[in-house]
């Protein structure tokens, strides 16, 4: 646009050229200092009358200068004005605030209370053996620091003889995450935690421990949760996680106390 606008000037100019007379030319050169970049008032400090035909002249060349400083300021802003803008997909597709974590220190709530426990036991973990014995017993779950702990007492009889072990389950407020700590009165100590977190209600959780000799997996899940049974399920893995092999299935039942078996 600009070089056009620059074209008509001259040839304005020229046309004007031409037709003045001999007079007039003379008084153009004189002018000469007279263009597109000087001022009104240097116009008029450096100008004697001349003929109203070079005035009007002059007069169309100083609009069309302040047509095209116009037309430059234009072209000059519009992409500023277009930077200025603000993209409407950019708060959409923009990073979102992260949601705040999910607070999970009652997630055992449910399971407080006294349980009648049917549990299955993998004679011999990760051996190929397919040999499972059972055990029948109770489950007491007991809430400590307002929901935020709880202490399980398991004992159980079967073929296989007796087991007795509690589970102290502890949240953490920080990582939003529980710790699973198992020990059995056989052995008196506490076996490495299991840790992880309720999701859709399910729970997972996972450690890595030492099993004959070798470094495995294991995965404890929650499952099946109703007001008066859930599931409990533990499996290795050998293998980084790639499979998986149950060696614990626990369904425990609530045990109707009276308080619950009055209408």
């Amino acid at each position: 646009m600009g070089f056009i606008n620059g074209g008509v000037v001259f040839f304005t100019m020229c046309r004007v050229s031409q037709k003045l007379p001999a007079r007039g030319k003379t008084k153009l050169m004189a002018n000469e200092r007279i263009g597109l970049s000087s001022t009104p008032e240097e116009i008029a400090e450096h100008s004697y009358p001349v003929d109203p035909e070079l005035q009007r002249s002059v007069n169309v060349l100083i609009n069309m200068r302040t047509y095209l400083l116009a037309c430059s300021l234009v072209v000059i802003l519009q992409p500023l004005r277009g930077l200025a803008q603000q993209d409407p997909r950019a708060s959409r597709d923009g990073p979102q605030p992260a949601l705040a974590a999910r607070d999970g220190q009652h997630d055992f709530d449910f399971e407080i209370g006294t349980w009648k426990t049917h549990l299955w036991r993998l004679q011999h973990p990760l051996s190929g053996s397919n040999i499972w014995v059972e055990y029948e017993g109770t489950s007491v779950v007991r809430k400590v620091w307002n929901g935020r702990a709880n202490l399980i007492e398991l004992e159980v009889d079967g073929p296989a003889g007796h087991i007795e072990g509690i589970n102290l389950r502890l949240y953490n407020p920080q990582s939003h995450q529980w710790s699973l700590n198992f020990a059995s009165s056989s052995g008196g100590t506490m076996s490495q935690p299991t840790i992880g977190e309720f999701k859709n209600g399910r729970g997972e959780f996972f450690d890595q421990e030492p099993f004959n000799g070798r470094a495995i997996l294991v995965r404890f899940i929650v499952s099946d949760i109703k007001p008066d049974s859930c599931r409990f399920e533990q499996s290795f893995s050998d293998d980084g996680g790639k499979t998986w092999e149950v060696n614990w299935i626990a369904i425990d039942e609530r045990v109707k106390t009276e308080s619950d078996k009055t209408p």
